[in-house]
């Protein structure tokens, strides 16, 4: 059983393995725990929380379950080859079910849109809003189809350890016009607002601008088609439980309310770690799921860090906060989706509000999440489980949340119930809040970001934190701050670079 961390970690059998330290324990830590223990070493995860899932964490009240953040699940195959590690099977122990459609996009105007991975459907959807933009789908497909070859299946897993491996990825980014956006790509190919939207929007879901952020994120649109998107029963922290039974099948233990303090460094080599407690860990290696801007800024020395100073922390660029309101109803919305984007009055306008000028809007979009519509267990009998999403500034915006987030959640209430849930107000079971100031002190995201680094151009592969520290030997880093960046599947594909880049375990005797 897991426990908070006892004096002794180790004990004398332990010594005849080499040892990893992970810190986190959210998919990136919970993936590399597996990875590692599977290269030999005796693993120990260390968690700040009294449980698993770092920004997946699962909140419960009033007999209502909250996934905290990751709801869209795509590429299962990167679940799949976890379980198989572990000589299991991932659908022995999860119940992954295919959205459809994946998210249904409601316009400031009322138009809908509804998202799937049916080649016919989603044609049938354009030619419904705007017939003269049909011809332009086809050619945009291929042309996310071709990002995705090279963006997602041979970028991904590259380690960006040098300049040199960026520099042959160069010609290949520049036959696809990395240098443009996402949405610039979009306007190429379709002149409706709304389609423009529908092929453009997936940045956010990464931390990004649309309209800053690199054309070749285009290749979501291909990703979700070929792999679909999907949640699983039980909620995202169902994945969070399984891949917690992979660790401990494994022999590892997570140690639950043991926060780091530093990571300790000798001889320009990571040696261990110091918890909160005062208590010290020595260990082989050190894997960071600790968001990387924190990790470094708190959790190594300054004088063991040339290239993440703390001026270039300053100076880098975070993604957008997110505000989360979770709530529970007392009734069911049935013609709500599983997912669905309320988008509102401004695009382009609004999001420089919140990534150029770092302010509070009195507009917002959101991301409704409805896991009772595909897992009624997750609330009480005859209720709804929800969460709504908007994106707000990070805390460079100087955003006082203590004081705005219940006229904000206010705000938000009053635009769902004039919109998709009426008499909202008067069916509300449970409610529980995340600001970017949670972000920071809860599950500490340097600046309260909700992505980390903000995915721009030259804050990508080997201008980002590489998976292998640049400075300190035998330290590594995964999940959304290193590469390939932000969500699930490009943090578990972070820790499929451990496999590359950290040592087979060393037997000491």
């Amino acid at each position: 059983m897991n426990s908070v961390l006892p004096k002794v970690v180790f004990n004398e059998t332990d010594e005849t393995s080499a040892r990893a330290i992970v810190i986190g324990s959210g998919f990136g830590g919970l993936a590399s725990a597996i990875r590692l223990s599977a290269k030999g070493y005796k693993v120990t995860v260390l968690e700040k929380l009294d449980a698993a899932g770092g920004r997946a964490y699962v909140y419960r009240q009033n007999g209502f379950t909250f996934d905290g953040g990751p709801t869209i699940i795509t590429a299962p195959k990167l679940f799949e080859e976890l379980w198989s590690l572990c000589g299991r099977r991932f659908e022995d122990d999860i119940d992954l079910r295919e959205m459809d459609p994946f998210y249904r996009i409601r316009f400031d105007d009322g138009e809908t849109f509804d998202c799937t991975g049916n080649h016919e459907k989603m044609r049938a959807e354009i030619e419904r809003i705007s017939p003269s933009d049909l011809s332009g789908y086809e050619s945009f497909m291929k042309a996310s189809k071709r990002r995705f070859e090279i963006g997602w299946e041979q970028m991904a897993k590259q380690n960006f350890s040098s300049i040199f491996s960026l520099i042959k990825f160069l010609p290949k980014l520049i036959s696809v016009g990395a240098h443009r956006s996402v949405y610039s790509l979009a306007a190429k190919f379709f002149k409706h607002p709304h389609i423009r939207f529908v092929m453009s929007f997936h940045p956010l879901f990464l931390g990004g601008n649309p309209f800053t952020s690199t054309s070749v994120f285009s290749l979501v649109s291909d990703l979700e088609r070929r792999w679909g998107v999907h949640s699983p029963m039980g909620g995202t922290g169902a994945l969070i439980n399984g891949l917690v039974n992979l660790v401990e099948s494994q022999g590892t233990k997570i140690h639950y309310n043991s926060e780091v303090d530093e990571i300790l460094v000798e001889n320009k080599k990571a040696i261990g770690v110091r918890l909160k407690s005062g208590e010290v860990l020595t260990s082989d290696i050190v894997v960071s799921n600790a968001e990387a801007a924190w990790t470094y800024r708190h959790l190594v020395r300054s004088t063991h860090r040339k290239r993440w100073t703390n001026r270039r922390l300053r100076n880098s660029r975070y993604s957008e906060g997110l505000f989360v309101w979770y709530f529970g109803t007392k009734k069911k919305y049935e013609e709500l989706p599983h997912h669905t984007i309320l988008v509102g009055p401004r695009y382009k306008e609004h999001l420089d509000d919140i990534f150029k000028y770092k302010r509070l809007a009195s507009d917002f979009s959101l991301y409704l999440y409805r896991p009772t519509a595909t897992d009624p267990s997750l609330a009480p009998e005859g209720c709804d489980t929800f969460y709504a999403l908007s994106v707000v500034p990070h805390l460079e915006s100087g955003v006082d949340w203590e004081k705005e987030s219940e006229p904000y959640r206010q705000a938000i209430e009053r635009r769902l119930e004039e919109t998709v849930m009426p008499d909202l107000s008067n069916n509300i079971a449970a409610t529980h809040l995340l600001t970017p100031q949670d972000f920071q002190d809860r599950l500490n995201s340097y600046q309260g970001a909700g992505f980390s680094f903000e995915p721009v151009i030259w804050q990508l592969a080997w201008f980002r934190p590489h998976n292998q520290s640049e400075d300190i030997k035998g330290l590594y880093l995964v999940g959304a701050g290193t590469h390939p960046g932000a969500g699930v599947p490009a943090v578990l594909t972070s820790a499929q670079i451990l496999d590359e880049v950290v040592p087979l375990a060393k037997v000491t005797i």
